[in-house]
């Protein structure tokens, strides 16, 4: 397995971030929290045993309970400073599920999962934990989340020191989600996404924002030397030579995959077996297969 992100500087930051309180940061894992409940709503089906993992803010386990989908549902976070007052949280690394085998009914995941060097294995983990014919819902930050600002501080850091190293994560696509979600053993995996463009006043503002939110470049192969000066001044430049709208504030884009999938159990629909159909695709679109005249 490659270690892609310090898990340690991942958990320190989201901590940093939860103690300096910037509540206004939290946009994004409000929408997403928003968005989560509207899909759960849709299910037909009530969830006597939910978990939220790893939610951070605890919107999303707010969010579902107020669908009235749910039974008790309790959070996962990496530290007991994330419970709100009088609440407790469950105490756990990023890539550890403290449940036991088929314990629980549903399991909501916003926004942590593109921080775990194995994936594959958190998505074998959720799966196990759910009973058979318990849902998996989770929101991941995907391929095209801040394709500006990693554009803008390669080129500027290429410039003014004449090299550049990886200051922004990297994001896996809506196909490759939908694969760990196979591969893991997930019954009927859906994958969509949503893209979200932000406005901001400057660079400089977006990247407050970021440190606010935890996601600050947490890379094992980060350079551990400090960007001189000159090249945030030089991004900001290109961020808004490029990446402005008229009124002069700049554009950030952020992508997320939502996906699916259910535990397996006997009563969800099967697959056809090949060669087992009993009428033709053409008969069904009402598709003429004749060979053209002429």
């Amino acid at each position: 397995m490659d270690i892609v992100f310090d898990q340690a500087l991942v958990e320190a930051r989201r901590l940093r971030a939860l103690r300096a309180g910037d509540e206004k940061a939290a946009f994004l894992l409000d929408l997403v929290a928003t968005d989560l409940a509207e899909r759960l709503a849709l299910v037909e089906r009530h969830f006597d045993e939910a978990v939220e993992l790893h939610g951070y803010t605890g919107a999303t386990a707010r969010a579902l309970q107020a669908t009235g989908k749910v039974g008790t549902l309790r959070r996962i976070e990496i530290d007991p400073a994330f419970a709100a007052p009088g609440e407790e949280v469950l105490a756990a690394p990023l890539e550890r599920l403290p449940l036991d085998p088929a314990s629980v009914n549903l399991v909501v995941s916003p926004l942590s999962l593109h921080l775990t060097n194995d994936t594959p294995g958190v998505f074998i983990q959720v799966r196990r934990a759910l009973k058979p014919d318990g849902l998996f819902l989770a929101a991941i930050p995907g391929a095209g989340t801040l394709q500006e600002l990693r554009e803008v501080l390669l080129e500027a850091e290429s410039e003014v020191t004449g090299g550049a190293g990886p200051r922004v994560v990297p994001f896996a696509d809506v196909r490759e989600m939908g694969g760990l979600l196979q591969r893991a053993g997930f019954a009927l995996p859906v994958a969509d996404s949503e893209t979200y463009t932000v406005r901001y006043a400057s660079l400089f503002s977006l990247m407050k924002d970021l440190r606010a939110m935890g996601m600050t470049n947490p890379l094992a192969a980060r350079s551990r030397k400090p960007l001189p000066r000159g090249v945030f001044l030089r991004a900001a430049e290109l961020y808004a030579e490029r990446f402005a709208d008229a009124d002069g504030r700049i554009r950030a884009t952020f992508t997320v995959i939502f996906v699916s999938g259910w535990a397996p159990h006997e009563s969800q629909q099967k697959p056809l077996k090949p060669g087992s159909a009993k009428a033709r695709l053409a008969d069904a679109l009402k598709v003429r297969d004749d060979p053209p005249e002429g």
